[in-house]
């Protein structure tokens, strides 16, 4: 189905209305929500979403337009959920050792742990890692990539990933907001590849929060 830019916004509009309505519904009962900070943290989120959505539709980069025999549709998430969002400092790695991660072609991606965020849900403490890599050009960047208890099943089968900006502070502390968790390129368009999480990278969780399968 090709969609045009006025039927997308039409879209849009929709979906800004249906979120608002369930926003509004759901503070009858859910005092978080009535919180004006939180619902300003949830109108932000469904932006962020469905500028995505624009973006993965009409820009030239996006792997809906680089693979014709894909076709868009909205991207699909978990409901916003406030819960799935944490507090933590970089816990560093004394030993930074380069450790091998796979693309799902098969090549090989150096990287380095450097350490991990902390974060506790029902009582149970979980970390993920934040790793260090290098593009072709040299220039170094963070990532954090993951599989949970939904890998597979309401979520891509091969993990996702989390946007991380070092902060050159060691007391700094981050924000891990697992909403914004969200599926590679190569969960929509086998033209691309993309580092598969290794086992340490497994959260035995279900983390209910985020982008859905797409497929």
């Amino acid at each position: 189905m090709i969609i045009n830019k006025k039927s997308f916004n039409k879209y849009l509009k929709s979906l800004v209305i249906l979120v608002l309505a369930i926003l509004v519904n759901s503070s009858c009962t859910d005092q978080k929500s009535n919180d004006p900070e939180t619902k300003a943290y949830l109108t932000e989120l469904i932006k962020e979403r469905k500028e995505k959505d624009y973006n993965m539709q009409f820009d030239g980069a996006s792997p809906f337009l680089r693979d014709t025999s894909v076709t868009f549709k909205p991207l699909k998430y978990f409901e916003p959920n406030p819960d799935f969002i944490f507090k933590s400092k970089l816990h560093k790695y004394e030993t930074q050792d380069t450790v091998t991660i796979f693309g799902t072609k098969g090549e090989s991606r150096p990287s380095v742990p450097v350490g991990y965020l902390e974060f506790n849900f029902d009582g149970d403490t979980h970390k993920i890692n934040v790793y260090k890599s290098f593009s072709r050009t040299g220039e170094e960047y963070y990532s954090i990539w993951f599989t949970d208890n939904t890998t597979g099943k309401s979520t891509y089968g091969v993990g996702r990933y989390l946007d991380f900006e070092l902060n050159e502070d060691p007391d700094f502390i981050y924000t891990l907001d697992f909403n914004k968790a969200y599926n590679p390129y190569c969960a929509y368009s086998l033209l691309f590849t993309c580092p598969i999480p290794r086992q340490e990278d497994y959260i035995n969780l279900e983390i209910e929060a985020g982008e859905k399968n797409f497929h």
